[in-house]
């Protein structure tokens, strides 16, 4: 199967995939559109940017087209599950450039905005409602949505969900569901506990497995720059004076981390905005849509905010601080060299990082090569097959002393400005949850031209208005 036309799509869609320029399926897309249109379960494992969005839209817009029955009031027919706003909203986007020449209605709920507005849109009834976790429950606790119509359910990222502490929440929701109803489960990782949520979920699923998360993109240029915390500032504002970082995301670890670069890049005269869950909706919105606009040269994020950005033209990623568990590294830097482009990610490596680095190497199978500059280290060169990934060890010096996995490194470092280290950062984890490390699993990326989350759109509830 080569063009869409081949998964015996309905007309409205074929149209609609004209329009948004699609023309190819992705492997996930074209191995599990045909199962979903016979209503098979489905188990996808796949990380963000494979067109897993479309996988699941696609079909269930024409089954539920087929029977345009009206949703009963305060029911969906259809419930996307998702771990973040950022993520529902791109998915609602999704869903609203599909289905554009279908009369399906849809709505998408999240915390941060006004719970009234989404009652009132939700008791009318919705024919496909994406949401997060924790404000589903909350609408559920106030009579605004019952589950019991549901047909499809889709569950996606459900690793991030998990490390979200959203476990007892998504339990909740799937105990309220109807027996007979489609399930999809989508995780870029697949440790025992999530193993098991699987189990209990599908029944008889299709298992599509593509881009396991420890290849990197083939198309991004990676680089570490080894550099003292106290440098990493001036070091990022001196890369960014080169004219080819012409959209740069940055990434932190921490809020503080976030807001303190971005200060540090306006006073150095660089148009940036920071990301992350303590900003406003309202300022999360302005911030990604001057970055997708090209208004704001650079945008500061944290792994959790950024996870549900999906804009087309990222030039660069720049790891300004390590992350802690190496799969988000494969998450961060496939942010760029989407779509066919190319793209590069630079790396900050501190001495403190380096056990980080190491674990990161040995995730993507791979050294990152080591880029000199006058603001960084001297001589980290020599050191590099240190710390690179060798499965044998066979390299390691005499004397060191092993890293191991379950080991934390000396971790009281903040984004590397002399600050301690702050909280992870979050989205909306239910109050007193704590977040599961999610296990590592090695794997590749990839993916090829296909329908992914599209730009624009309001973040706020949105509801598809029929057509006559």
């Amino acid at each position: 199967m080569t063009n869409f036309s081949d998964l015996q799509l309905s007309e409205p869609l074929l149209r609609a995939l004209a329009a948004e320029g699609y023309e190819k399926p992705t492997p996930i897309q074209a191995r599990a559109i045909p199962s979903l249109l016979e209503g098979k379960d489905l188990l996808g494992i796949a990380q963000t940017g494979t067109g897993k969005t479309a996988a699941f839209a696609l079909p269930m817009l024409q089954r539920l087209a087929a029977s345009p029955e009206r949703p009963a009031k305060g029911t969906c027919r259809a419930l996307i599950l998702s771990p973040t706003r950022e993520l529902a909203a791109q998915i609602a986007d999704s869903f609203r450039a599909y289905g554009k020449f279908m009369k399906l209605s849809r709505a998408v709920v999240f915390g941060g905005v006004s719970l009234g507005k989404q009652i009132d849109i939700l008791r009318g009834g919705v024919d496909i409602l994406v949401a997060t976790p924790g404000r589903l429950v909350d609408l559920i606790e106030r009579r605004a949505v019952t589950l019991s119509k549901v047909e499809i359910f889709v569950l996606d990222e459900v690793d991030q969900m998990l490390d979200l502490g959203f476990i007892h929440a998504i339990r909740k929701i799937t105990g309220m569901l109807p027996s007979k109803r489609q399930n999809l489960f989508f995780s870029a990782t697949m440790p025992k506990e999530i193993a098991g949520l699987a189990n209990g979920l599908l029944t008889d699923p299709v298992k599509v497995e593509v881009t396991p998360v420890a290849t990197t993109a083939e198309r991004v240029n990676q680089a570490v720059i080894h550099v003292a915390p106290e440098n990493k500032a001036k070091l990022l504002a001196e890369l960014l004076r080169d004219n080819n970082m012409t959209r740069t995301l940055v990434f932190t670890r921490t809020k503080h981390g976030a807001d303190k670069v971005m200060k540090s890049l306006s006073n150095a005269g660089f148009t940036a905005a920071a990301i992350h869950g303590n900003k406003s909706q309202n300022n999360r919105e302005r911030a990604l849509a001057g970055f997708k606009a090209g208004k704001i040269l650079v945008l500061v994020a944290t792994d959790i905010a950024a996870r549900g950005i999906d804009v087309d033209g990222v030039s660069h990623v720049v790891n300004y601080d390590l992350p802690h568990v190496p799969e988000s590294y494969v998450h961060r830097i496939g942010r760029t060299a989407r779509a066919g482009a190319e793209g590069s990610a630079i790396a900050f490596c501190t001495p403190d990082d380096r056990p980080l680095l190491r674990d990161i190497e040995r995730t993507i199978r791979a050294q990152v090569p080591v880029k000199e500059h006058e603001l960084g280290l001297k001589g980290v060169a020599q050191l590099a097959p240190t710390f690179g990934w060798n499965p044998m060890g066979k390299d390691k010096p005499q004397g060191a002393k092993p890293h191991h996995r379950g080991q934390k490194p000396n971790r009281n470092h903040g984004s590397g400005n002399g600050q301690p280290k702050q909280g992870k950062p979050h989205g909306e984890r239910p109050q007193g949850a704590k977040p599961q490390q999610p296990k590592r699993e090695a794997g590749k990326s990839g993916g090829s031209q296909a329908p992914k989350r599209t730009g624009g759109g309001s973040w706020m509830t949105d509801l598809g208005k029929r057509q006559a």
